[in-house]
């Protein structure tokens, strides 16, 4: 079982940046692929960007939306995944999700397994 809990969300004006962070709980954290995504109010939830378990290389993408300006990395000595957003717009607000594969699923799979509550980012205009 996999435990995920945010933080880093705020209102910061357009142009500006934030750096949001997911800590999980567990043992196997170094091997799970980490996960952002987004949902804004009277939206689906959609993908922000992903990056591969450390053995896999520690490989991202990105969702085209973001890419370029949202960079997410992960510290498996702490267990955190990252995402440094950058040149934020008024479309990226939305609250934040950080999920988590099990450690048994592919990269290629599109199914996330743990999820954590969300923070709230605000973009000013």
């Amino acid at each position: 079982q996999v435990q995920l809990v945010e933080s880093g969300g705020g209102l910061v004006q357009a142009g500006g940046s934030l750096r949001l962070s997911c800590t999980a709980s567990g043992r196997t954290f170094s091997s799970n692929t980490m996960g952002w995504f987004r949902q804004a109010p009277g939206k689906e939830r959609e993908f922000v960007a992903t990056i591969s378990s450390s053995a896999s290389g520690g490989n991202t993408a990105y969702a085209d939306s973001v890419k370029g300006r949202f960079t997410i990395s992960r510290d498996n000595a702490k267990n955190t995944v990252y995402l440094q957003m950058k040149s934020l717009k008024p479309e990226d607000a939305a609250v934040y999700y950080c999920a988590a594969k099990s450690s048994s699923r592919s990269w290629y799979s599109q199914i996330y397994d743990y999820w954590g509550q969300g923070t709230q980012v605000t973009v000013s205009s």
